[in-house]
């Protein structure tokens, strides 16, 4: 993972600078677009964001909930899988969706108001020296005999130094809370949601672990034909529920600056078109051939919050980024029809937002 609002489900138009005209149709509340800075953790940011619109699906307050209380969480989570697996294992800024679910479990939450993850006098999050103090100190205790526990100490020490040491209580809005007290006030069921992907190499309807290198905590998904998976996704988005997205944004025809994601047909063709050009068809076996060569990678987490067609009727998924408020946009982008099938590695849903004759096939 190396890269880094509001309304109603209304419809309004909206025009991209040259000749993209989108008209959106499903437009679902979630909360205001983030950056991410110079970190690999746009895992938690997106994560974070679909809980803020979970929250506010389900009728409560928004909420800004801190990305990084997440994030330091699952570094310590990490950091003891990479010393159990004695450094065969990923340690990284990256992670899915399904860690922040984790995190959920292990650690609670806190406010943003709370816990920012930076300390005095820091402007930007960066996390470049931090890893490479973590991962050092880490590989250093490698092979040692009789290794105590108290490099478990050492490891709170190094982000203490530089994300801020969290409170173990704090007030908000008049309450007291600990961090697994306030995680538990939000009301999130981390077993209601589940990661689901589309590949080949594996039989559908039953889940397996994702081979990606993010995937530390062997998380499983539920493995659908691909016209399946964006049926859910569709579905969702038609339904009031949003969607956490991971993929590929290594494509020529990604364009965060320019607000649209697309698959051109002509593989030559530049990236970010300005207007709506013929797209390439994507099949189960194209799909699964980009993934197996490393040309669909896990390189980024997005979050769907609506649904959208081109000027052409193509369809379009309105996507929330973490990158700050960059393009027309204001930090959203559209992403086609064909981008999604193609650069999809994959979903994390509500159980309640699949459709209910595929919830059958996958017994949920």
């Amino acid at each position: 993972m190396k890269h880094l609002l509001l309304g109603l489900a209304l419809l309004f138009t909206l025009q991209l600078p040259a000749q993209y005209n989108f008209t959106v149709k499903n437009k679902l509340e979630c909360t205001s677009v983030k950056n991410q800075q110079r970190t690999g953790t746009c895992w938690s940011f997106t994560t974070v964001s679909f809980l803020e619109s979970e929250l506010l699906r389900m009728g409560k307050p928004s909420y800004d909930l801190s990305e990084m209380y997440m994030v330091r969480t699952i570094y310590q989570d990490k950091a003891r899988n990479y010393m159990l697996r004695q450094g065969k294992a990923n340690f990284s800024q990256g992670g899915l969706s399904h860690d922040v679910m984790r995190a959920l479990r292990m650690g609670g939450a806190m406010p943003e108001s709370v816990y920012s993850g930076k300390t005095e006098g820091v402007a930007v999050f960066d996390h470049s020296e931090m890893e490479a103090a973590l991962k050092g100190m880490l590989d250093g205790l490698l092979g040692t005999k009789n290794l105590s526990d108290k490099w478990v100490g050492s490891v709170s020490c190094i982000l203490d130094n530089y994300m801020g040491q969290p409170p173990a209580t704090f007030t908000y809005k008049g309450m007291e809370y600990t961090p697994k007290s306030f995680g538990e006030s939000l009301g999130i069921n981390p077993d209601d949601y589940v990661t689901l992907t589309s590949f080949s190499h594996h039989p559908f309807y039953e889940t397996f672990v994702l081979e990606i290198p993010d995937n530390y905590s062997n998380g499983l998904y539920y493995n659908l034909p691909l016209d399946e998976l964006q049926a859910i996704a569709d579905y969702a988005l038609s339904k009031g529920y949003t969607v956490a997205w991971d993929g590929d944004v290594s494509e020529k025809g990604f364009s965060a600056g320019k607000g649209v994601a697309i698959i051109p047909a002509d593989p030559s063709a530049d990236g970010g078109s300005d207007s709506p050009v013929e797209e390439a068809k994507v099949t189960q076996a194209s799909r699964q051939q980009a993934f197996e060569s490393y040309a669909t990678t896990d390189d980024h987490l997005m979050h769907l919050t609506g649904l959208a067609t081109d000027q052409n009727g193509t369809k379009y998924y309105l996507t929330k980024n973490s990158w700050g408020e960059i393009s027309a946009y204001k930090g959203f982008l559209y992403m086609s029809d064909a981008y999604f099938r193609m650069k999809t590695v994959g979903i994390m849903v509500h159980k309640d937002a699949i459709p209910k004759d595929i919830a059958a096939k996958l017994s949920l």
